[in-house]
């Protein structure tokens, strides 16, 4: 067999393929936080806005307890919140350009680096996610907003456990 000057280069590309390939089949969700989980949260905001840690996209800045995945908006018209910092409450509107088995798996993975105890979860048409941190239930609801596009919208819905004072910042 005759090598060309070429051969190396196609040996090399193929093989980058093939373990981009295996690599994609890790069992992730392929998004990233766009917070800081509970345990970083302790940088100072400059280190945070300087790139020292993932930082918040400014819309979001108001949730350091949430992870917000990449890639979503806020929706105004299915938001309304309540105070900020560790003790907001009210409801939280996404809509992003994830799929919802995406942002399920997502969340059920992210959720407890940032402190929140899972209660429960049901993954389905309308899948449900509901956890417990310091004295407040969060619970996430995910839908599919269309066949088509494999976009999701979120709301993540944050209150005072029962019995529990609401607290405004």
């Amino acid at each position: 067999m005759v090598q060309s000057k070429f051969t190396k280069p196609i040996i090399l590309f193929t093989t980058l393929s093939l373990s981009t390939a295996i690599g994609a089949c890790a069992p992730t969700t392929g998004l990233s936080p766009n917070a800081t989980p509970v345990s970083a949260q302790g940088q100072s905001p400059e280190a945070i806005e300087n790139g020292s840690s993932a930082a918040p996209e400014k819309a979001f800045n108001r949730f350091p307890d949430l992870p917000i995945p990449t890639n979503v908006e806020m929706d105004s018209t299915r938001t309304q919140i309540y105070g900020s910092g560790e003790t907001w409450y009210g409801q939280l509107g996404l809509n992003t350009g994830h799929g919802s088995d995406s942002m399920f798996d997502f969340y059920k993975q992210e959720l407890k680096g940032f402190g929140w105890q899972e209660i429960t979860s049901v993954r389905a048409l309308v899948s449900v996610l509901t956890y417990e941190r310091k004295g407040r239930i969060l619970s996430i609801q995910i839908e599919q907003t269309s066949k088509l596009t494999r976009k999701a919208k979120v709301t993540i819905s944050v209150s005072p456990r029962a019995g529990a004072a609401a607290v405004i910042n």
